[in-house]
């Protein structure tokens, strides 16, 4: 069928001639979709306001060749108002939406969207600190990837944890029979706070430090970069506390 309909996520939204915005969607069921929002930045749109980044719609689609047609929009939920409005909340939510961008295709991504969304409602309803709900997003998207980090057990041979060495290229916590030069020492804490947070263990993650926390960050953010090889372009605007 020409015409689908599907939810989806806005990633982002760039001008296309004088009134015209190409949007870039996270559907549930059709993977990552472009499509081109006809008249939406003239002041009579009916739905420009909806084709927002953050907004969860139920959106319907005309397929096309290169790019689809959006011919119809309903907000299901409007995220951007509670992220636009702090600002450790929009880089937070930004880095989310960037990150699904890289990791999706046009394939089926329905675990991403729903991780994203899941994301994205936590941070605009403050359910958990911005840091967290950031960190464990990354950690989640990059396990659904097929980039799932342990940091319990070795993650070389496989042997038990748990283990006080990390390793990036190795994929998360090494023994020290497998550790190679350049492995990371990091606090056990930190490593106890990751591994709480890639299975949503949001009791033991939200009773651990600053500066526990801010090891951990930044573990994840290496983690992100080594393994999608190029650094996002909006980790230098994440401002964290």
């Amino acid at each position: 069928m020409k015409t689908y309909r599907d939810e989806a996520v806005v990633l982002r939204t760039h001008k296309l001639g004088e009134s015209d915005r190409i949007v870039t969607l996270l559907t549930r069921s059709h993977g990552q979709v472009r499509a081109v929002a006809k008249g939406v930045r003239k002041t009579t749109s009916r739905f420009g306001a909806r084709l927002e980044p953050f907004s969860l719609v139920d959106v319907q689609l005309y397929k096309g060749r290169n790019l689809d047609t959006v011919q119809q929009v309903d907000l299901v939920n409007a995220y951007a108002p509670a992220l636009s409005a702090d600002y450790q909340l929009f880089t937070c939510g930004t880095v989310m939406v960037e990150t699904a961008e890289q990791l999706t295709d046009d394939d089926s991504a329905t675990h991403q969207h729903l991780l994203l969304v899941g994301g994205l409602h936590a941070l605009a309803t403050r359910r958990h600190p911005p840091q967290l709900v950031l960190d464990s997003y990354l950690l989640r998207a990059l396990a659904l990837a097929g980039w799932a980090p342990s940091f319990h057990d070795c993650a070389s041979c496989g042997m038990p944890g748990p283990h006080s060495s990390f390793h990036l290229a190795s994929g998360g916590v090494v023994c020290d029979a497998c550790r190679p030069p350049g492995a990371a020492s990091p606090d056990p804490a930190t490593l106890v706070l990751l591994g709480d947070l890639l299975s949503g263990d949001w009791g033991g993650a939200e009773g651990t430090s600053n500066r526990v926390r801010d090891e951990a960050s930044g573990l994840v953010t290496a983690y992100l970069q080594w393994h999608m090889e190029r650094r996002l372009k909006s980790l230098p605007m994440l401002e964290r506390v």
